[in-house]
């Protein structure tokens, strides 16, 4: 009998327990995630009554790589333009949750005297709800189209990158063993300057990257260069003192943003589940009968604070933002519970050896309890509001109607802070690019000149070399905003905004300056004088240069073009509404689509046939036709079944063309009746009209709308007849047709 390897003994074990405990979690409509955790506490050590697993070791490398792919893949379901559209309620409510429920965390471990990182750690913990048990719970009680839905899943989106933000710190303070504010600033400014140096690199080199690769790309190679990329970007995160998670879900929302996601999403879906499931096992695994007996009254009291404390946080959160008490209650409701990142913060807490070994088995004990009861907490939020409303002081409930409609009306246009925003964007963004371009060429290019130039000769082809490299985003910078419609509004509006807006020009330029003195300064022994004066110089040649200026736009352009690339995409295909759509609703006018049925009168009419802009005053903007689109479709154009079209007009106008399209598509008693098809012969006699004629003279097909099927000649069996040999008497002719047509041509063969 051969040998079995350990590690296919153990992983074997494992996905026959997950396997059991999956389909039986199936069976009981509980999350999954439960299921795989009891298949780690029957496969572990602590369970003597089954088999256990031999080398934990290789399954925890298991579950490092299970880490590594949910993140990649709550990455690709990810997207930081998200952030932008989740809007204020949800950036208030998220951080007032985290920050608030961080300290409890705090709070309940420093009561029970354990130590400040333990504290610290559960903390984080239990500060992060589960986005997967909320997808499941909603799912499961149908509540995903309701309006407070909407607002807890976009906390959730917030709450998982700030779950990023604070591992990060965790791990800091961890291997520091610091709790200084400098060190913490200092590790979220390096955080933040990594996070959009990756990012903006990313979107302009992969989908280019992508795009170039697409025609040698099928199902296999794009997992393969996922993989790569993921895998890749994790090493430069491990190198760049990040954690391999932090690597796998920066790629993740770069690759989001690709035409290609949706695809590396659904490939990776498998490999994902299978790691996955693997690291909640071992999550499993660490859990110890004794120590939750022991620690019995620390889980009450964590479960009790994780139910309460996210349940006022989070409706204090949102009604914080300006929303309704109702509404804040089901949020704040629905997120009591934690999951999958408390399981991650745990683990990366044992990995450091930083928190104690009690804490673990806490977590997922109450982590645990908190999914079970979610779907109970969900349902009891409405009677809550309704009850809490009802025994609210008067003047409480008066002083929340007020603030609520009030801070609904407080969100004005203000051009200042607009212009401010985007020109501190712009600044932060391009500088970064150019400190990292800086960087790499003071690492790896200037050396190089040193080496094989003589003299000054190799700093002197070095500074002009890193200049060259940064100096379309120094002009971005500089110039940027400065012909935008907030700056000349402002410029126009008063002489006193004038001052205030030549000092962001000048102020900018000197940003510029000190850039380009800064290299100067590494390189070369000059005075200071010299130095700016040769750096204002290259500014203003920078400013100047039509060629750097439309090489700057090229770069900008390609940019966005790669952010927007699978919006456009969707666009395209009708799977999104076009961005102008947005615009129209200011007009009163709504963009709406429609499919033109199969059986619909429309179809095989030309636009100008069908007039529609006459008739409903409704106007065809694109007709979607497969993966084909028509803009502005020109009269003849002709619709087709299965046709979408996209309408634009008022809701009136609107209503009654979707009513006449359903009229027209109707199906009539007598016209199905009229389409009933028939097989009838007929002899060609001496009197018969036909008689000497051909197929194609007869007119059978064209005058009577009937086909010949065949034709009997002396006897002989059927045959295919020759349109071209005129008919004989006594020939047996058949014929098919709807019924009316059949029996017209019968009637008048003669």
């Amino acid at each position: 009998m051969s040998h079995l390897p350990t590690l296919i003994a153990d992983l074997a074990l494992i996905l026959i327990c997950a396997g059991v405990m999956t389909l039986l979690f199936k069976k009981l409509r509980q999350p999954l995630v439960l299921g795989y955790v009891v298949a780690g506490f029957l496969t572990s050590p602590h369970m003597p009554f089954t088999p256990s697993v031999i080398d934990t070791a290789n399954i925890q490398t298991w579950a490092d790589i299970g880490v590594i792919f949910l993140l990649f893949a709550l990455g690709l379901e990810f997207s930081f333009k998200k952030i932008v559209k989740v809007g204020g309620t949800a950036v208030i409510a998220a951080c007032t949750v985290i920050f608030c429920m961080i300290l409890l965390g705090i709070g309940v471990g420093m009561s029970f005297g354990w130590h400040r990182m333990d504290c610290l750690f559960l903390g984080g913990m239990i500060a992060m709800s589960s986005t997967t048990i909320i997808y499941k719970a909603f799912d499961d009680l149908g509540l995903r189209k309701k309006k407070f839905t909407g607002l807890v899943l976009s906390v959730l989106i917030l709450e998982d990158i700030l779950a990023i933000v604070l591992m990060v710190m965790l791990s800091t303070m961890a291997v520091s063993n610091n709790f200084e504010g400098t060190e913490m600033l200092e590790s979220v400014g390096k955080l933040l300057f990594f996070l959009i140096l990756w990012f903006v690199v990313g979107i302009y080199l992969i989908p280019a990257f992508l795009k170039r690769c697409r025609k040698l790309m099928n199902e296999e190679t794009l997992l393969i260069v996922s993989l790569a990329l993921c895998f890749g970007m994790v090493m430069l995160a491990a190198h760049s003192g990040f954690s391999a998670a932090f690597g796998a879900f920066i790629m993740g929302s770069i690759l989001a943003e690709t035409v290609e996601a949706e695809s590396i999403d659904r490939l990776v879906k498998p490999v994902k589940d299978l790691f996955g499931a693997i690291f909640f096992v071992s999550v499993g695994m660490m859990v110890d009968p004794a120590m939750i007996v022991e620690y019995a009254v620390p889980i009450l009291v964590i479960t009790f604070a994780v139910i309460l404390g996210q349940a006022f946080f989070g409706t204090f959160g949102v009604i914080l933002a300006g929303q309704p008490l109702k509404t804040a209650m089901q949020c704040g409701f629905s997120l009591t519970q934690i999951g999958e990142f408390a399981f991650i913060i745990a683990s990366m807490g044992v990995s450091l050896h930083v928190t104690s070994d009690f804490l673990y088995p806490i977590v997922v004990a109450v982590s645990v309890i908190t999914t079970f009861l979610t779907p109970y907490m969900i349902r009891a939020a409405e009677p809550a509001s309704n009850f809490a409303e009802r025994h609210l002081p008067s003047s409480w409930q008066r002083f929340l109607k007020r603030y609520t409609s009030g801070s609904q009306t407080v969100n004005s246009e203000n051009l200042w802070r607009t212009l401010l925003l985007a020109l501190g964007r712009i600044l932060v963004v391009y500088s970064i690019v150019s400190i990292s371009v800086i960087m790499l060429s003071f690492r790896f290019v200037v050396p190089f000149f040193k080496d094989h130039l003589p003299g000054m000769w190799g700093p002197l082809a070095g500074a002009v070399f890193t200049i060259l490299c940064i100096s379309p985003f120094l002009r971005a910078i500089m110039v940027k905003k400065n012909h935008s419609v907030e700056f000349m509004a402002l410029w126009e509006d008063s002489r006193v905004n004038r001052g205030p807006l030549v000092s962001t020009i000048l102020l900018r330029i000197v940003i510029s300056a000190l850039f380009v003195m800064f290299i100067i300064a590494r390189l070369f022994k000059a005075s200071v004088g010299l130095m700016f004066g040769v750096a204002v110089l290259l500014v203003i040649m920078m400013i100047l240069s039509r060629r750097l200026k439309r090489h700057s736009i090229l770069i900008e352009r390609q940019f966005f073009q790669n952010l927007r690339s699978r919006d456009m995409r969707a666009e395209y295909l009708g799977e999104k509404k076009p961005a102008y759509a947005g615009r129209l609703l200011s007009r009163d006018l709504h963009l709406a689509d429609f499919e033109i049925p199969g059986e619909s009168k429309w179809a095989g009419k030309t636009l100008l046939e069908l007039n529609f802009g006459k008739k409903y005053d409704v106007h065809i903007a694109s007709i979607l036709r497969g993966k084909r689109r028509i803009n502005i479709p020109g009269g003849s154009v002709r619709l087709f079944p299965m046709d979408k079209i996209q309408v634009i007009g008022t809701d009136e106008q609107l209503n009654a063309f979707g009513e006449e399209m359903s009229r027209v598509s109707a199906m009539e008693t007598d016209v199905i009746e009229k389409s009933e098809m028939t097989l009838k012969q007929f002899v060609i006699d001496a009197d018969s009209a036909f008689l000497g004629k051909t197929i194609r003279e007869s007119g059978i097909r064209d005058k009577y709308h009937c086909m010949i099927a065949g034709v009997e000649r002396g006897g002989e069996s059927l045959m295919t007849p020759d349109v071209n040999i005129p008919f004989e008497e006594g020939d047996v002719v058949w014929v098919v047709g709807e019924n009316e047509d059949v029996y017209q041509l019968v009637g008048k063969k003669n």
